[in-house]
């Protein structure tokens, strides 16, 4: 189907109508968003939630022999707000869900999750357990899952490499389309008390 629309002699060559308008897209021209995407996919700084034996392959990751760094992952961000990627790897309890979520809250915008073996993935082999929870995606939303118990350093870079795919091709209009409205966000916040002289009294 030809979405270019009949061109007259008279009148310059028009570009085709986005079917779905967000910010990015009335903002920014389509090469423009190439741009921003491959700078978002080879700049993921990593917030390392390192919860059990999972989190020694994301080491093994990060040293010299795998060396994800040459991905364009830099590991180790300071905090949460300096990440926009947070690896999840090991048993997740209930004890330790509110703070991954909120870890998860404070990092700004686009931000990514991967899922790092079979424990944050759906609980691993303690999956019956009264504290585990099962699965790091019923807190948060996860991007990518990574297999195993535990998985190897290879299996944490294909993943990176699934989520640069992803990030790849991803349009933000469309990420946060089904998002939270104003009167969401504001619902559950104090009003502020009266100005001086706006009282019942006055």
């Amino acid at each position: 189907m030809d979405v270019t629309p009949a061109v007259t002699p008279t009148e310059g060559v028009l570009l085709p109508e986005p079917k779905r308008l967000g910010v990015l897209s009335r903002l920014a021209p389509e090469p423009m968003k190439v741009v921003l995407n491959w700078g978002r996919r080879y700049s993921l700084w990593v917030f390392n939630f390192g919860l059990a034996c999972c989190a020694i392959e994301f080491i093994a990751a990060s040293m010299a022999r795998h060396d994800f760094i040459r991905l364009g992952v830099i590991p180790f961000a300071p905090g949460p707000r300096q990440a926009d990627l947070m690896i999840v790897s090991g048993t997740v309890t209930d004890k330790m869900a509110p703070a991954v979520k909120r870890l998860y809250e404070q990092m700004p915008e686009p931000k990514y999750v991967i899922s790092f073996g079979a424990c944050s993935n759906c609980g691993g082999p303690y999956w019956d357990s009264y504290s585990v929870t099962k699965g790091v995606d019923q807190i948060i939303p996860v991007d990518v899952y990574v297999p195993g118990c535990p998985p190897r350093p290879e299996a944490l870079l294909q993943g990176i490499l699934k989520l640069q795919e992803k990030i790849a091709r991803e349009s933000l209009a469309e990420r946060y389309a089904n998002g939270p409205s104003v009167s969401q966000l504001t619902s559950g916040l104090v009003t502020p008390p009266p100005a001086p002289g706006q009282g019942a009294g006055a």
